[in-house]
Order: structure tokens, then sequence, then C-alpha cells
């Protein structure tokens, strides 16, 4: 999108653990404790992408996008999306379905929504 760069800074795409630990600060320990798909992760995965870029608003996703991968506890379609700004962080769980494209789009999709909703002073009602 033209004029992007006035406020689009970048991302760090942490597929691994090693990034979301070495490039995020993610604790090794709620990765281990809590698994990389978690509240506790994805809010330090944002907290930790707002640091390093020095962002006002970073977003987060961490998720099951399939068609393998998932648990009982952890079904495929299960997606932690986190916002950290300077009001905190906000982060929620969703559920999507057991298709890798959808899942995709669903959790951007999804992600953006949170931050329109942040521009919007509702986020944090």
């Amino acid at each position: 999108v033209p004029g992007s760069s006035d406020y689009y800074l970048g991302s760090v795409i942490s597929y691994s653990n090693e990034v979301k630990i070495d490039q995020l600060g993610v604790k090794k320990s709620a990765i281990e404790e809590k698994g990389a798909v978690s509240k506790e992760v994805v809010e330090q995965m944002a907290m930790g992408v707002r640091e390093k870029l020095g962002a006002d608003i970073a977003l987060a996703t961490s998720g099951i996008a399939g068609p393998d991968g998932g648990s009982e506890e952890k079904p495929v379609g299960t997606v932690w999306i986190a916002l950290a700004a300077a009001e905190g962080v906000y982060s929620r769980k969703f559920n999507f379905e057991k298709n890798r494209g959808r899942n995709i789009r669903r959790a951007s999709l999804s992600a953006l929504s949170m931050l329109r909703r942040y521009f919007q002073g509702k986020l944090f009602d």
C-alpha cells in the first residue's frame, strides 16, 4: 500500500521456538510449560515485537493451522492473537476449523479486526 511506511515498521516471523526466545524475548519456561500456542507465549511475542521494533502497537499470532499438528487439548484451528500497546496487552483465543488456508486467512483478519477495535477504543473496555 503506497505510504504504508509512514505507519508500518516491519515484522518478525518467529515460526521456531528459538526465534521466539532469542529475538522476541519469550521465556523458554513459558513455551515448555504452556506451549507455543498459548496466551502467555503470544502475549510475550507481541510485547517483544513492540520492543524490538520500537513500535507503538504490535500484533502477534500463534496457532495450529493444520492440517496436522493438533492435539486433544489444542486441536487444529486453535489460534491465539495478542495486541501489545502502551495501555497493556490484550489477547484472545480463537477456535477455527481444520482447513489450513482458511485458518491462516481467518487469523489474519481476526488480528486486523483486533487492531481496528483498538483504534475505535473498544479493545480495553
